[in-house]
């Protein structure tokens, strides 16, 4: 009959060995956890200081009736959530800033990235010369300052020395001189190619970098079975770049959600005509044109937190394509 032995007992040299060895793993599971965060500590730090906290200013005094004499006397005139509630029951707010804030930011997110895209395709047809060449022209429109660029298309539209206005009475358009900034439809049409202008290299160069990584094989294959280039852009070329387009419309929107230079810098634009206004204008119009500036830091916290729900969509588009 075969018998079993038992394990032996663990001695108390043995124990304490493999006690101070679970110590030792444990230390250094904790070291490996928190290396990210004592890296991350002084840029966060930073941005809590000059972000985080300016944040937390605006709240407040959205939280109040701050104006001038708040400011000389340094006391707080607390109306809790009033100024919310003045924003989101105020007719302007529906008819007039919202529609501009988000049809503009519509129609200029679209734009922008169908341009790009049709210039992100031309430069993938290019030779390498051609295309360091028009890349390197594209980019200067980018590297431009909105109010350098919204100055430009002022002179351009401009009633009385503007281009535009000389080439239409020369081709026998017009009779005389026409101020475009004053039809609401007709200045954010100047708003749009402002924006468009400024944007689009960015969307080129980033579609194009896409366009660098998709197989010729099967753009070929596609071809000699007789897909035509918009078939093969759809069946291949985008689903391909598809995580490159949905980062690169959440970033326009975002930009375009928050055009302020573009807009105000336009005559009219920075509150003479208030058929323009948009959440940006809108919102420093009432704070530093009316001295209402807990009213205004309402307007800027409703602005923000649409923004932040629109980021938080472009880091869920990030996660899921690092999932890829």
């Amino acid at each position: 009959m075969s018998m079993v032995q038992a394990p032996l007992p663990a001695t108390k040299a043995e124990s304490t060995s493999a006690s101070v060895a679970g110590g030792r793993k444990r230390r250094g599971l904790s070291l490996v956890t928190a290396r990210p965060w004592l890296l991350l500590a002084p840029g966060l730090i930073i941005l809590a200081v000059l972000m985080l906290w300016p944040l937390v200013q605006v709240f407040i005094y959205s939280l109040q009736d701050y104006g001038l004499r708040e400011i000389n006397t340094g006391e707080n005139n607390w109306i809790g959530l009033q100024n919310y509630v003045e924003a989101l029951t105020d007719p302007t707010l529906w008819t007039v800033v919202l529609p501009n804030t988000v049809g503009f930011a519509a129609v200029a997110v679209f734009t922008t990235v169908a341009l790009g895209t049709l210039v992100a395709l031309l430069l993938a047809r290019l030779g390498t010369v051609w295309r360091t060449i028009v890349s390197s022209c594209i980019m200067v429109a980018w590297a431009m300052p909105a109010v350098t660029g919204t100055y430009v298309w002022t002179f351009i539209f401009d009633a009385d020395r503007g281009i535009f206005n000389s080439v239409l009475q020369d081709l026998g358009l017009i009779d005389g001189q026409v101020n475009w900034f004053t039809n609401q439809w007709s200045f954010y049409a100047i708003v749009l190619l402002n924006v468009v202008h400024h944007g689009f290299p960015f969307v080129a160069i980033t579609v194009l970098a896409g366009l660098l990584g998709v197989s010729k094989e099967m753009l070929e294959a596609a071809a000699l079975d007789g897909a035509g280039a918009w078939r093969r852009f759809w069946k291949i070329i985008f689903p391909t770049l598809k995580p490159v387009f949905s980062v690169v419309i959440i970033l326009s929107t975002i930009w375009d959600f928050k055009v302020f230079a573009q807009v105000y810098l336009m005559p009219g634009g920075s509150g003479g005509n208030r058929q323009v206004l948009n959440l940006g204008v809108w919102s420093y119009v009432e704070s530093f044109g009316q001295n209402r500036y807990g009213f205004g830091a309402a307007l800027a916290v409703l602005l923000t937190l649409v923004l932040i729900g629109i980021t938080i969509v472009y880091i869920r588009s990030l996660m899921k394509e690092d999932e890829l």
